[in-house]
């Protein structure tokens, strides 16, 4: 059973990586994945003994990359001043891993990359008025896919990782906890997935190419967001949106045809990433949504889990019982012998050890091959018991197979 521990390479610094990795091993977790790419953000940190609030480089590189792989490139990367003030950090957490029999991943955030898209906007998704979103980089643009293309492969290329986790290798969602974000309208679930959509010149290229013509579908979303910003108040229609899923569109062929075609991109990215990966090192597409929801995203997860390892469904700010379900129907819906759950161990999603077993317990039986807990420093030292507690509480349990 894997079981493996999110981290950011500054909770290590500050901690101490061999403390911090004695740590790990001590409650039981079987791998650590570390922060190889990552967004801007304010983090609470109550492990740190330097520091209470950190606030991390936006849209930067947390491993020393070598220039000559970006060099023919539009996009160009930058290093975090971490990596840069400690070249040898990487070295030293293999080492201190492997001494522990700690598998070492790399959590690496992809297209969410707000710094790269100020500098790229032409790279950027945008919505049926032709909007950026600086925030999200387009899966369909060449030049986004060729730059996945190089980091992945100078991460591989000079580090011996268990697996990479891909995180946010598909269209977001128009919320995004952005800097001071505004919506007077009070946008419905529905208008914020039509807001997210994207038709920029890449899309446009890209799905003509496919043999789809999306401008159709561009008129008719654009004039539905025309609609919503003009009522006096938002119509809401939240549940039967969310129940239909997709076939909430059956009355708008062209919208369908868009929808699905989105989600092909997606899965041609994972698996041109999927085809340059060493045979050491697995690839992991992380789902921040659940099968029944990963459309709104673009993501067709039963079609990358035929193209990638394995796949991470996220099961945050969930009730045990729902773990269990989301669970369950992510195993009948990937093709992979790799499907964990990724579980949060936050106040107040997570109230007490007892919850955490629920969860991870539930987890288990619905057919999870292992888990994945967010986040060593951001949560405080003694939710790590819990963690221990519940790891040894699942593996002395028997499971009928």
């Amino acid at each position: 059973m894997h079981y493996s521990l999110w981290s950011y390479p500054w909770d290590l610094l500050d901690i101490g990586i061999d403390e911090a990795m004695a740590e790990i091993s001590q409650a039981h977790l079987t791998g650590i994945s570390l922060t190889t790419s990552y967004h801007a953000g304010r983090f609470l940190q109550p492990r740190s003994p330097k520091r209470k609030v950190y606030f991390p480089e936006d849209g930067t590189l947390y491993f020393p990359f070598r220039k000559e792989k970006y060099r023919s490139l539009l996009i160009q990367p930058t290093a975090a001043s971490l990596i840069k003030e400690h070249p040898n950090f990487w070295d030293h957490v293999f080492e201190s891993a492997n001494k522990r029999n700690l598998k070492v991943s790399g959590w690496t955030v992809c297209l969410h990359n707000t710094k790269l898209g100020m500098e790229f906007p032409d790279v950027t998704v945008k919505n049926a008025f032709g909007d950026a979103y600086y925030y999200n980089l387009c899966p369909s643009h060449e030049e986004v896919r060729r730059y996945m293309k190089a980091m992945i492969e100078d991460l591989t290329d000079q580090y011996p990782f268990h697996a990479l986790e891909l995180e946010s290798l598909n269209y977001m969602g128009f919320p995004h906890e952005f800097h001071h974000e505004k919506d007077g309208v009070g946008l419905s679930e529905r208008d914020q997935f039509l807001l997210s959509l994207c038709f920029c010149d890449a899309c446009k290229s890209r799905s003509t190419r496919d043999g789809v013509d999306i401008t159709h579908a561009e008129r008719t979303v654009r004039k539905w967001i025309m609609e919503f910003c003009e009522n006096e108040v938002p119509i809401q229609d939240d549940n039967r949106f969310m129940q239909l899923g997709l076939n909430y569109f059956d009355d708008y062929p062209e919208v369908t045809e868009f929808l699905c075609w989105r989600s092909t991109v997606v899965t041609s990215l994972a698996q041109e990433l999927q085809e340059i990966m060493p045979a050491k090192t697995q690839l992991y597409f992380l789902s921040l949504l659940t099968p029944s929801k990963s459309w709104l995203f673009g993501v067709d997860l039963h079609e990358i889990s035929q193209v990638n390892d394995g796949i991470v469904v996220c099961c945050y700010d969930t009730e045990p019982l729902q773990v269990g379900i989301d669970i369950a129907q992510s195993k009948e819906t990937v093709m992979t012998n790799c499907l964990f759950a990724g579980l949060r161990v936050f106040y107040p999603e997570v109230q007490s050890k007892e919850e955490l077993i629920d969860k991870i317990l539930r987890a288990k039986l619905a057919g999870t091959d292992g888990y994945l807990f967010y986040n060593y420093g951001l949560i405080p030292k003694k939710r790590m018991d819990w963690i221990r507690e519940a790891i040894e509480t699942v593996s002395s349990m028997k499971f009928e197979t």
